[in-house]
């Protein structure tokens, strides 16, 4: 998969590619099963070195409170859905699944290359051409979101195939004045692949879930339009102003408070929804957004650092793709086997929250 594939080709007509968007594709009772995973990842990068250079900060002082050390973020010419269909295309390698087979995309993110979507750019990057495609906005939650969602149309017996995108590129909206800000976010992408099993007496992939949000934190924690919209037409003159989205706002006390407190409980809450033990999981696999949230869920599992699967350090919050591509690192390196538990959580912008416990392969 080149990058350029989703550059506008000039003159270029393209005939529709789905023909079942008004189609159920019902294939009877079943269980999902996590059978492929991929990721991608901006060449270009900012160490906490190179931050040094914009604002007020040091190495150390992002350290002990992230455990950041450095960011990937686009280049130029780089676009958010250029990597998402390069991490979709790896994982349906990893998982034998040819593109014309996917049923549905799903991509979760908040920083589409176009406000209407990236879903549909993606599916017809990778040659999805049978596939449904539709984006789910929850920030940092957004996979967790879109994986439980993929779920509900597995079981339903309405797909068989789909594929979870999640991506981010806030380096957009980030103010590199701001070291509260800049110093935390990365580009990046990841996606699974879901695939039904006929067996329904098999084991699912998704053990237990729970989901939540709570408006009323949305001061914490945005991104607004501050477009001046619609203006009076006069002669000579434009009929509005240029969208626009002011940069990312965050009360970071308020955002890691509201972190600590609701990770383990969304974890907990989704261990009673499957049924199990806090010892049955195996990996705690979560939202990359500070080290020091993932030290507190894996002492509240009782989980030994060996088994938290963190990439922090090499790609700071990278928002929705962050779960993802941290799954997809600890599969290939073969930590994590088929048959393990994993605790996953989301949290962010919203405020939202998704938890979930998954069993891989």
């Amino acid at each position: 998969m080149r990058l350029s594939a989703l550059r506008p080709q000039p003159g270029l007509r393209h005939a529709p590619t789905s023909r079942r968007s008004l189609q159920v594709c019902r294939v009877g009772k079943a269980v999902e099963q996590l059978v492929g995973v991929g990721s991608s990842v901006p060449a270009t990068f900012l160490t906490n070195h190179d931050l040094e250079k914009l604002v007020d900060t040091n190495d150390e002082w992002i350290t002990t409170r992230t455990g950041i050390k450095k960011r990937h973020v686009l280049g130029k010419d780089e676009t958010l859905g250029q990597h998402a269909a390069l991490a979709a295309q790896r994982a349906l390698e990893m998982a034998k699944v040819d593109p014309k087979e996917v049923d549905l995309v799903l991509m979760a993110t908040s920083s589409a290359d176009d406000t209407f979507g990236n879903a549909c750019l993606v599916q017809a990057a990778i040659g999805a051409s049978n596939a449904v495609a539709f984006d789910i906005t929850a920030a940092c939650s957004g996979f967790m979101v879109s994986l439980v969602t993929a779920s509900q149309f597995i079981r339903s017996g309405t797909y068989k195939n789909i594929l979870i995108v999640g991506g981010d590129a806030l380096s957009r909206f980030v103010d590199w004045r701001d070291r509260g800000t800049c110093i935390l976010f990365g580009d990046a992408c990841g996606a699974v692949l879901m695939r039904a099993n006929p067996d329904p007496a098999a084991p699912g992939a998704i053990i237990g879930m729970s989901m939540g949000s709570d408006g009323t934190g949305h001061k914490h924690l945005h991104c607004m339009y501050s477009g001046s919209g619609a203006k009076p037409l006069t002669e000579g003159s434009a009929p509005s102003s240029h969208a626009s989205y002011a940069n990312i706002y965050m009360a970071g006390q308020d955002v890691f408070k509201f972190a600590v407190r609701t990770v383990p409980t969304v974890i907990d809450s989704a261990l009673e929804n499957a049924g199990l033990q806090k010892e049955s999981v195996d990996w705690l696999v979560m939202h990359q957004a500070n080290q020091r949230i993932l030290d507190a869920a894996a002492q509240r599992l009782g989980l030994p650092p060996e088994r938290v699967v963190s990439n922090l350090a090499q790609y700071g919050n990278t928002s929705a793709a962050s779960i993802p591509l941290a799954l997809d690192e600890a599969v290939r390196n073969g930590r994590i086997q088929p048959g393990d538990k994993l605790a996953m959580a989301g949290f962010g912008a919203g405020l939202t929250w998704a938890g979930a416990i998954v069993r891989w392969g």
